[in-house]
C-alpha cells in the first residue's frame, strides 16, 4: 500500500509540476476520510533549490536519505533537461529504490533524470512532446511514446507535460485505493478524474510545408483541394509521370506515401476547423474530405486518440462541442 511519498528536487525545478505532486499526496484530506501520505520534499543539491522562474528559491528540509524510506519517489520537471547531468547520488537513490521495490514516477521532463539513472532501459515512457526526440536520442534503449498522457511500466511510471502529471498521479490512486478515492480527489482539485486521448491532440503540428523539387506543384495543389477525391494516378499525372515514379519521388521529398500525406493533412484541417468554427462534424467532415462523420471520427481517434466532439471539448468548451 502507498503510505510514503517523497518528492526529489533539483536547481531549475518547475514549480507547476512540483506544485501538482504537492497538491495530489500532500495535503491532508483525512476529513473526508481520504488517505494521509507520509508526505516530504527533498533537495538532491545542497543549499535551497532556484525554481525555474527565477523569481525565488525553495529551501527543502530533507536530503535524499530521506528517499530510502519512500514508497513512491516523484521527480518534477527541471530546467536544461536535454543538456544537463544530474547529481550521481540522486541517481544512486533512485536505482535503489527500484531494487527494493519502491516505484518512481515522473512529471513532464523529469523522464531525464529517471532515464539518466538507467530506469528507461528497456521500458516504455514518456515526456513532454516537445523532448520526446531528444529523450530517444540521449537513452536509445528507452521505448519514448511520444503520443500518450502517462505509461505505467510497474516499477517506473512516466508521464507528459504538466496537466499529464495530474493523471498519472490519479493513476496511481487509482491503482492504490480505488476509483472512488482518485474521483474524490479529482473533484477536490477540480479536474477530470480521466481524460479521453493523448498528448498528441495537444502538439503543434501546422500544415506541412515541405521544400519539394519535382512533387512541389502536386503538394500545394493537393492541399487547397483537400475535399476531393484523388487517386495516385490522378496525381502522377498531374506531376507528368509515371504512378510508379511519381510515388517514388513523393517518398523521397516527403518521406511519407501520398494517401499519409494526405490523411494527415486532412486531419489537420479538421482540428484547425473543430477549433475555430461552429460547423457540425458532418459539414467538417466534408470539407476536411473525409465525406462523413464517422469516417473523420475513425481517422481521428486512430490519429490522434480521441474523437472530434472530445477534441472539440477541450479546445472551445462544452458548449460548442455538439
Amino acid at each position: 500500500m502507498l503510505k510514503n511519498v517523497a518528492v526529489a528536487l533539483v536547481d531549475g525545478v518547475n514549480p507547476f509540476e512540483l506544485g501538482v505532486i504537492c497538491e495530489v499526496f500532500g495535503i491532508d484530506r483525512s476529513d473526508q476520510g481520504l488517505p494521509v501520505y507520509d508526505f516530504a520534499v527533498c533537495a538532491a543539491e545542497p543549499g535551497p533549490i532556484a525554481a525555474r522562474s527565477g523569481a525565488f528559491s525553495i529551501s527543502v528540509p530533507h536530503g535524499l536519505d530521506r528517499l530510502e524510506s519512500a514508497d513512491l519517489i516523484a521527480i518534477p520537471a527541471d530546467q536544461h533537461c536535454e543538456a544537463r547531468t544530474y547529481p550521481e547520488p540522486l541517481l544512486d537513490a533512485l536505482r535503489r529504490a527500484v531494487e527494493r521495490g519502491a516505484r518512481v514516477l515522473s512529471v513532464c521532463s523529469g523522464a531525464f533524470v529517471l532515464g539518466a539513472a538507467g530506469l528507461l532501459d528497456g521500458r516504455r515512457c514518456t515526456t513532454h512532446w516537445r523532448h520526446s526526440a531528444e529523450l530517444a536520442r540521449r537513452h536509445p534503449r528507452a521505448r519514448v511514446e511520444p503520443d500518450v498522457l502517462y505509461v505505467d511500466e510497474g516499477a517506473v511510471v512516466t508521464s507528459a507535460g504538466t496537466a499529464a502529471g495530474i493523471d498519472a498521479c490519479l493513476h496511481l490512486i487509482r491503482q492504490e485505493h480505488g476509483s472512488e478515492v482518485a474521483n474524490t480527489i479529482a473533484r477536490r482539485m477540480v479536474v477530470p478524474p480521466h481524460r479521453d486521448g493523448g498528448q498528441a491532440q495537444y502538439i503543434e503540428r501546422p500544415l506541412t510545408h515541405v521544400r519539394c523539387d519535382t512533387v512541389g506543384e502536386v503538394l500545394a495543389w493537393m492541399e487547397r483541394h483537400l475535399d476531393q477525391e484523388m487517386t495516385v494516378e490522378q496525381l502522377a499525372e498531374r506531376a507528368h509521370m509515371s504512378p510508379r515514379t511519381f510515388a517514388r519521388r513523393f517518398l523521397q521529398e516527403t518521406g511519407t506515401t501520398p494517401y499519409r500525406w494526405l490523411l494527415r493533412q486532412r486531419v489537420l484541417l479538421a482540428q484547425e476547423l473543430l477549433e475555430a468554427t461552429d460547423d457540425t462534424v458532418d459539414a467538417i467532415a466534408g470539407r476536411a474530405g473525409f465525406g462523413n462523420a464517422a469516417a473523420l471520427r475513425h481517422q481521428f481517434v486512430r490519429s490522434l486518440g480521441t474523437t472530434p466532439n472530445a477534441y472539440r471539448r477541450t479546445f472551445r468548451g462544452p458548449a460548442l462541442a455538439a
